[in-house]
């Protein structure tokens, strides 16, 4: 049996013999990596890295720091906004894993802000490697940048969360004149190399640091980024993307520069079957001598409570979209904090509906064209997929019948979303509803 226990002053590798470790992210694939905690002067810091050596991601363990099993292969560890889900190849039902913070140290406010709510999901190579390889998304940009190239040419240009750096290339092959690329995290250093080795240090510079504490030496023309998440909003990277107005013209520019959630009714009766079955195994009455029948209910919900991304067949759609719109020009920060999206739709057809299904359109307006990425099931398939939210309880309706209520999507100290539904067949008074948290999403 392997417990490991990590305390502030102890050092760990978090590894078996005869095994290895996975990080899975949000938006990439598996890779094997294996995990540090090490002690540093004033915290404690959890570094993920691959066999190689080189660090992909870290963070400190706080207070805050959560961690759980998740199935019988799975560790979870959240601190801030990041979630990380450590998998093993093989069971882990006989290992443990526990992350003390030891009351008795103090970490350093400053540190721990910079290494938590700073980190960006997209620190790695092979997360840039994958965002890059969208070609939808990496296509577009570059078209709306050079369709537009009026807006860029010998102009001052601020690529927020620049990442590989890819935005400020594009911005510099449409005539830009400088380009200040902002990056928090690892990534930062790869940027530069990026700059270097395309011999353009002249024109991009690379400001280290999240977009509220760098200092942009220039007034910018242009702010360009790809702050979108599912749902568009998901990990809040968007109010970083408004907050660097403070350095935009009057008569500046964003790319994008407005984006609409656009949401609709669907069916889907093997999706919610299937969801409702993952927690089939709480209706053992026998798991080793124990009744686990007494939790079945609270891992339904559980369960329910995670939105579901993937892609699916237009025709479960049962009405036309309705859609909420963000101009970025005018939105501010706190705007984004609570966004209540009323509904009223006419179905298509009859039949049961089991839930909302979400995606978005950005829209690059340039002088010149609008160039709009969507994210829609009937468009080619980007990283964002679609995002599905079931309802707790299925509601039957008629074809030409209304369905109507809200969606009201609320921050959370998670760094994501809390979505609250509520939905009324008007004609029969039929009600049903649901409470997901955007933060911890099933990948299908």
């Amino acid at each position: 049996c392997v417990c490991v226990c990590v305390h502030v002053c102890v050092c760990v590798c978090v590894s078996l013999k005869n095994d290895s470790l996975s990080l899975v992210c949000r938006k990439c694939q598996f890779f094997p990596v294996k995990a540090f905690l090490v002690p540093q002067t004033e915290f404690l810091c959890v570094v993920v890295r691959p066999d190689d050596g080189a660090s992909v991601l870290h963070f400190t363990v706080s207070k805050e720091t959560e961690c759980c099993r998740v199935g019988g292969q799975s560790f979870l560890i959240t601190s801030g906004n990041l979630s990380v889900l450590l998998q093993f190849k093989t069971p882990c039902g006989r290992y443990s894993l526990t992350l003390k913070h030891s009351p008795d140290r103090q970490l350093n406010p400053s540190r721990r802000h910079a290494s938590v709510s700073e980190l960006q999901v997209h620190g790695c190579l092979s997360q840039q490697q994958s965002l890059l390889q969208d070609y939808t998304r990496t296509a577009t940009y570059q078209r709306a940048f050079l369709v537009n190239e009026a807006d860029f040419k010998d102009k001052v240009v601020l690529d927020v969360g620049c990442g590989s750096g890819m935005l400020s290339f594009f911005a510099v092959q449409a005539g830009a004149m400088r380009v200040y690329a902002v990056e928090a995290g690892p990534m930062a250093k790869y940027a530069q190399i990026m700059v270097q080795s395309n011999g353009q240090s002249r024109r991009i510079a690379v400001l280290e640091g999240g977009v509220k504490q760098v200092d942009c030496p220039d007034m910018v023309d242009v702010i360009v980024s790809e702050p979108m998440g599912y749902m568009l909003l998901s990990d809040r990277s968007m109010e970083s993307f408004l907050h660097a107005r403070k350095w935009l013209k009057p008569d500046g520019l964003m790319f994008p520069s407005c984006g609409d959630i656009h949401l609709a009714p669907f069916t889907d009766e093997q999706l919610y079957i299937e969801h409702y079955a993952r927690a089939s195994f709480w209706q053992q009455r026998c798991f080793y001598g124990v009744n686990l029948s007494g939790l079945h209910s609270a891992a339904v919900d559980e369960f329910f409570r995670q939105p579901i991304v993937d892609t699916f067949d237009v025709q479960i759609l049962m009405a036309r979209s309705v859609k909420y719109c963000i101009n970025f020009m005018e939105a501010k920060e706190e705007d984004l904090h609570r966004m209540e999206i009323p509904f009223v739709f006419t179905l298509l057809q009859s039949g049961l509906v089991h839930g909302l299904a979400f995606w978005f359109d950005v829209a690059y307006l340039g002088s010149k064209s609008a160039v709009w990425l969507s994210t829609a099931p009937s468009e080619p398939l980007t990283r964002w997929y679609q995002v599905r939210c079931l309802l707790q309880t299925p509601l039957f309706a008629k074809l030409g019948q209304t369905l109507s209520g809200t969606v009201l999507l609320t921050t959370n100290k998670r760094q994501s979303y809390d979505i609250h539904i509520t939905a009324t067949v008007d004609q029969s008074g039929f009600r049903s509803g649901n409470s997901l948290d955007l933060k911890n999403p099933f990948f299908r």
